[in-house]
């Protein structure tokens, strides 16, 4: 066991100068086995891979330490513990690797997997000669038996969902632990059961009970995008069971996930039902943060496992960079803000982190967590400080702190990287983590911090099978169909879909990244919408200076008044009850659903002319543009055939955290006649020639800028040559 001198407490940091110079002394004669970590891993798959690559797949068997402090800030993690008194995982991995390992670049990006997808590095880094690394994080997904805790499957291969298993806590005397938890039915019809989702996934936890009297089940009509419940009627609880299947009349008995509910009258799906119950076995989910350090650590580290098993890229890797998009970029910024930074060895884990589209922490550190939420309403992810420097919390009165406290004191934080799209201001709350909970002052960047917003985009920026689609994209019958909004069923989009990529934008940063990471080449700075600049306003269609598009122009369903008041879906500040810690996000939720003391204020980047947003990176199809392209939204409302498919709950909100997009009209006599303000086509380009010629200044712009390869400027410039954009 590494010695108590050496780790540095979450709470207190001792002096680094002669505390470092001890513990590296004391570390030098102490065996790699003595304290927790990766004890084991197993090789399930060894395959070649193309381009001259390999891809080993596997189990990596760790145990934590409780006593740790490292680990103490674990919720229940004393609860999980076996008779050694050690908490113990297996979490699965896949490694990509040159086949020739003298060949590799020495760099290791470790992925975050998001829901347990497969994910392995991608052609860029394979040119680089990078290694990559994915290991599984989450307890609570679909490879864990939620009935005993086991693993459904024994082995993992390439292409296999991750999955991570933890313990299940107990009681200090081996009794059952029993909670609370909140699950919700969306827009689901009939008399058939209907299963309790969290986005797409199963609630995880099974009933303590089937008595539906020791439960509460509501109906409502609609709720606001600030949380007021419309219609809101309480269903008697002989009129309802807990099921597998079936019908009210004829239950499926409820043996595994996912938990359902029978109804005797049926579901009506123009509501929402909402159940309260009594749940058992919470898993010890974070652990998942342990065991992600401990696997990374592992592989950057150490030459063997304890039974003497090889590392497979023992000695290749200089430095690593931590990378998640999306729900796991929420866990980077959840998993550095909890101090995991730092292994049990008191040794760095990653030089760098990159959490791409996120702006909230992962809800994963408290009892009966549910980290596939998103942003649906009584959903965690929001609690503490989201932004990076120290800051004032005055509208949550919580203490000022920032999610670097724990690494600065350890001396662990890396170099970090994130950037957003539109989506991620109008449906995923992310502007408190620049202007703060009071949304009055911008928060500065500390140093070792990057920001860059690509403005106008969808969640993750649109992928596009046809290159020319996206040049083509104000031709009839060439624009993207209505998207699906995402989450637990929620609706489809009125407008098409926005198709602006991220993928250039996101090339370029990897370049810089790894020059800053292993050559100390500092990327270009920060660039984002501030309210300095004046780029950041209310989201109300007057501050942003929002066109006025007509109906015949959108298309049915479009409101020209939006944006409008209660459109953006806000930061809602919850009270959990007494035993949650609102800083940390950890403790036991008591109050469900939780009221909600106060609705954020959120901010968004305001927009020019044609409705495109102001104050990020140069992209080129926002710099030569072919409509408006939005990172929002309308959810269709329409019941009446033929469009009995899309959903009523949500309608006329936001359609979730995908973008849409309404095109430009061709001629001037065209947007005349439809009372469309914005310029149109010929009035912007005059002809194909000038059209590309603003595609190829854009792309000049956006290299000399630093947010372009030239490879991928030339690659733009010949699809906007081939399109049939003024033909």
């Amino acid at each position: 066991m590494v010695p108590s001198v050496c780790r540095r407490s979450s709470a207190l940091f001792v002096g680094r100068l002669a505390v470092g110079t001890v513990c590296a002394l004391l570390l030098l004669t102490l065996p790699t086995a003595a304290y927790a970590r990766v004890t084991e891993i197993v090789v399930d798959d060894d395959q070649a891979a193309p381009g001259g690559y390999r891809q080993v797949s596997g189990r990596a068997f760790g145990e934590l330490d409780p006593n740790d402090p490292l680990n103490a800030i674990i919720q229940d993690i004393q609860l999980g513990a076996d008779a050694s008194g050690k908490v113990h995982y297996v979490a699965t991995f896949v490694l990509t690797m040159p086949s020739d390992l003298a060949k590799a670049s020495g760099l290791m990006w470790h992925d975050v997997p998001n829901r347990g997808t497969s994910i392995q590095i991608g052609a860029l880094e394979h040119s680089f000669g990078d290694i990559g690394l994915a290991s599984a994080w989450q307890g609570d997904n679909a490879g864990i038996d939620a009935n005993n805790g086991t693993t459904v499957r024994a082995t993992m291969m390439v292409g296999d969902r991750h999955w991570l298993q933890v313990p299940i806590a107990h009681n200090p005397d081996g009794s059952t632990v029993t909670g609370q938890v909140l699950a919700r039915i969306v827009n689901r019809g009939g008399m058939n059961g209907q299963p309790l989702l969290v986005q797409t996934n199963p609630v995880p936890y099974m009933p303590a009970t089937l008595d539906s009297a020791q439960a509460t089940l509501v109906s409502r009509d609609g709720e606001t995008m600030d949380g007021v419940a419309i219609g809101e009627k309480h269903i008697e609880s002989p009129d309802w069971k807990f099921c597998g299947g079936g019908t009210f009349a004829d239950p499926q008995p409820l043996t595994s996930l996912p938990v359902q509910i029978c109804l005797r009258t049926g579901f009506d799906p123009a509501k929402l039902y909402q159940v309260v119950y009594t749940a058992k076995d919470p898993y010890v989910l974070g652990a998942g943060f342990a065991a992600w350090r401990d696997v990374g650590s592992f592989f950057k580290y150490q030459t063997q496992d304890d039974k003497g098993n090889p590392n497979p890229i023992a000695g290749a890797v200089k430095w690593s960079i931590a990378r998640g998009v999306s729900q796991s970029g929420n866990f980077l910024r959840g998993w550095l803000n909890l101090g995991f930074n730092q292994d049990e060895n008191g040794r760095q884990v990653h030089d760098g982190m990159w959490p791409i589209i996120a702006g909230r922490r992962v809800a994963l550190n408290f009892r009966w967590a549910q980290p596939d939420g998103v942003l649906e309403l009584y959903q965690a992810g929001s609690e503490g400080p989201q932004w990076w420097e120290d800051f004032p919390d005055a509208v949550r009165g919580l203490p000022t702190t920032g999610i670097l406290d724990r690494c600065r004191q350890q001396d662990s934080c890396p170099k970090i990287i994130e950037h957003f799209g539109s989506a991620e201001v109008w449906a995923l709350k992310l502007t408190p983590e620049w202007v703060g909970t009071s949304a009055d002052t911008d928060i500065p960047l500390p140093d070792n911090v990057r920001r860059y917003y690509i403005p106008s985009t969808t969640h993750g920026g649109a992928t596009i099978a046809a290159p020319n689609t996206m040049f083509n994209a104000s031709l009839p019958g060439s624009l993207l169909p209505p998207p699906s909004c995402p989450g637990n069923n929620y609706g489809t989009g009125i407008l098409p879909a926005n198709p602006v990529p991220h993928s250039d934008t996101v090339a370029a940063i990897l370049v810089h990244f790894r020059n800053w990471a292993m050559r100390d080449i500092a990327p270009p700075p920060s660039r984002y919408p501030t309210l300095h600049d004046g780029y950041l306003v209310q989201p109300v269609k007057e501050a942003l200076g929002f066109p006025t598009i007509p109906v015949d122009v959108a298309g049915p369903g479009w409101r020209p008044t939006v944006p409008e008041p209660g459109f953006i879906n806000p930061m809602l500040d919850y009270d959990w009850g007494p035993d949650f810690n609102p800083v940390d996000a950890s403790g036991v939720p008591t109050l469900l659903p939780p009221p909600i003391k106060h609705v954020i204020n959120m901010l968004v980047p305001r927009v020019d002319a044609d409705g495109n947003e102001m104050g990020g990176v140069p992209v080129v199809l926002n710099d030569a543009p072919l409509g408006t392209y939005l990172g929002w939204n309308l959810t269709d409302a329409r019941t009446s055939p033929p469009l009995a498919q899309y959903r009523p709950f949500h309608g006329g909100q936001v359609c979730d955290y995908v973008g849409g997009m309404i095109p430009f009209a061709r001629t001037k006599a065209e947007r005349d006649a439809a009372g469309d303000p914005r310029l149109s086509l010929e009035e912007r380009y005059t002809d194909h020639a000038g059209y590309v010629e603003a595609v190829r200044r854009a792309a000049a712009n956006a290299v000399a800028q630093g947010f372009l390869l030239q490879a991928n400027a030339d690659a733009l410039i010949s699809q906007a040559e081939a399109s049939d954009v003024l033909r």
